[in-house]
């Protein structure tokens, strides 16, 4: 692969155009539930939530956003994505106190693998249609999936998960952003290589933590 492939593969994404909203909304319910579990660890309050739910929900997006010049941010563009975090803290803040001692922690590990899951396939869309190169579309999908969690973790005095948790995380998006180029090249129509891509990244990384894979 060259870097002149770029433009062909974003001639092949006009179905994603249409599927992107979905699949944004999906890694924005992921990656909010994820923020929510890791704010009431720390015992915050209602604005605390939300805040950590936002950042981990829209950093990730808002950076790839800065970067491809997109103008408005993903957030603003679908606004809706906010009152739909602000009615989800409201709820879930009392819910979570309840949750801690019923929902068992693979839960909330599925949830952040999904948020970073789809994530990373829509900023490699959004890259792809920008017509960068194919290298580039992959690292801005990693950096859509892995930056919300890196904001989450430095806002509540963490190191951040994909720098210390030593199994594959930015490595399981890459993989999966990299086979749906793939993909999109051999001629796979595009929603079936979206979505199995997506799938693909939230398996390695689920397995990965199940069987306690490391990269040390």
């Amino acid at each position: 692969m060259d870097a002149t492939l770029a433009p062909p593969l974003a001639a092949l994404l006009d179905p994603a155009a249409r599927l992107t909203p979905a699949i944004e909304l999906v890694a924005v319910l992921a990656a909010a539930f994820s923020g929510f579990a890791e704010a009431r660890k720390k015992q915050m309050d209602v604005v605390g939530v939300f805040v950590v739910a936002f950042v981990t929900a829209f950093g990730g997006g808002t950076l790839r956003d800065l970067l491809l010049d997109r103008r408005p941010f993903f957030w603003v563009e679908h606004y809706e994505y906010v009152l739909v975090l602000l009615v989800l803290t409201l709820a879930a803040t009392p819910a979570m106190r309840i949750a801690r001692r019923w929902v068992p922690h693979w839960s909330y590990v599925t949830a952040d693998a999904i948020g970073l899951a789809f994530f990373s396939i829509v900023g490699l869309v959004l890259a792809l249609q920008a017509e960068m190169p194919w290298i580039i579309a992959a690292l801005l999908g990693v950096v859509t999936g892995v930056f919300g969690g890196v904001l989450r973790d430095v806002i509540l005095n963490e190191v951040p998960m994909v720098l210390r948790d030593g199994k594959p995380y930015a490595l399981a998006s890459f993989i999966g952003c990299c086979g749906c180029l793939l993909m999109l090249k051999a001629g796979v129509p595009t929603p079936i290589a979206l979505w199995s891509s997506a799938l693909a990244i939230v398996v390695i990384r689920m397995v990965a933590w199940r069987r306690d894979w490391t990269l040390k």
